[in-house]
């Protein structure tokens, strides 16, 4: 382990995992994943915008250098979920993403929901709700990256890189080079002291 991770940034930053650490987990989660399944034959895996894709392809990728019957062309998709969101009224702005789902559908299959933290619950209430829309899993399964606790609603991850317990003022950032431009990590963010915001 990096002793990065123990090292603030200002006083406000801690890196808990590096780009070693998550690839490790998202390896980990790959075989968790084919020991469950009995193989690969069956599987979609579905990632959530917008960091949660991203993680979905590394996963697809690793489950079919593991297990050649899975192909991610056939088997990797990405489900939006602005719309079934619970909080949508009040914040209004957030951006459209496009679903993209596997040619054959889901119908049937046992599907894998993959976001890169679980906190509250509801981002992954809202994906539940958006799959009723695009057919009848045989079962819904989640992946994270990390779980930070503080649930609000009765959901588990079947499948957990890192469990992270967190301070409910804090915040849990995940930064992909794809999107963010910077090396992969998996940072804290604590309030500035006596503002509760966040630097």
């Amino acid at each position: 382990m990096s002793d990065t991770r123990s090292v603030f940034s200002a006083g406000s930053q801690r890196v808990i995992l590096e780009s070693a650490d998550i690839d490790r987990a998202l390896t980990r989660i790959a075989h968790e994943i084919l020991e469950a399944n009995r193989g690969a034959q069956n599987l979609v895996i579905l990632g959530i915008p917008r960091r949660g894709y991203p993680l979905a392809q590394r996963l697809a990728q690793k489950i079919s250098d593991t297990d050649a019957s899975f192909n991610p062309a056939m088997s990797l998709g990405q489900l939006d979920i602005t719309m079934y969101r619970d909080d949508l009224r009040s914040r209004p702005g957030r951006t459209l993403e496009p679903t993209h789902l596997p040619p054959l559908g889901l119908d049937g299959k046992n599907v894998y929901l993959i976001d890169d933290v679980l906190f509250s619950g509801r981002t992954i209430r809202a994906a539940l709700d958006a799959l009723q829309d695009y057919g009848r899993p045989a079962c819904v399964r989640l992946a994270v990256l990390v779980d930070r606790g503080h649930r609000q609603l009765p959901i588990r991850a079947d499948h957990v890189g890192k469990n992270l317990p967190t301070n409910s003022d804090e915040s849990v950032k995940v930064l992909l080079e794809p999107i963010d431009g910077v090396a992969d990590q998996v940072v804290i963010i604590q309030p500035v002291e006596g503002t509760g915001e966040h630097l």
